[in-house]
């Protein structure tokens, strides 16, 4: 049987690349990956790793060379090279994009690309604005067709009062629901 295949795309949420890398190598198992990473997932070195080691780790999971230049972006969907994408994690910033039709990255036309074609986008969100002026890129997205969440739960509530990340382990259950349609509870409550 013909394996799914999932674009896993990356952006600059640099602490939970850990996270969405075991996430990814999960999903490797069951799916045909295709990395994508963001200009600043693939280039900016942090305290949480060198953008090489982290580009080169996912390209190895994926067993393919990364996308990371919008030109290389832009067929995903014409093409149909993915079934469905995933944007793992998906920063505050590259959702606005999303919500507000700006494509100015590897990601965010990945993104475009795969509506044009009117196939699912999950959104494994991970923001500490979540819950302040990003809420409403969060509201907007969750109403537009084909947009799909990994549950989300506040993190470090006391510390971080507007933080939410995804339940990155959640996110295969996700997929398995947004490639039907569905949305699984995007919402968790501890």
């Amino acid at each position: 049987m013909k394996k799914i295949k999932i674009a896993f795309a990356m952006c600059g949420s640099f602490c939970s690349f850990r996270k969405a890398l075991d996430e990814a190598l999960k999903l490797s198992k069951t799916y045909d990956l295709i990395p994508i990473m963001s200009f600043n997932a693939s280039q900016i070195d942090t305290r949480f790793g060198k953008a090489s080691d982290i580009k080169n780790e996912l390209e190895e999971i994926c067993n393919k060379k990364a996308i990371v230049s919008i030109e290389d972006a832009e067929p995903i969907g014409p093409k149909n090279v993915a079934d469905l994408l995933v944007v793992c994690p998906c920063t505050s910033n590259t959702l606005g994009k999303i919500c507000n039709a700006i494509t100015d990255t590897p990601v965010t036309m990945s993104v475009k690309s795969q509506l044009r074609v009117q196939k699912p986008i999950v959104i494994s969100f991970a923001s500490n604005d979540a819950l302040g002026f990003s809420l409403q890129n969060i509201a907007k997205a969750m109403n537009m067709k084909n947009i799909y969440f990994t549950p989300m739960i506040q993190d470090a509530p006391d510390q971080k009062p507007n933080s939410l990340v995804a339940d990155f382990t959640q996110t295969q259950n996700a997929i398995e629901k947004a490639i039907r349609h569905k949305q699984i509870r995007p919402i968790i409550v501890k």
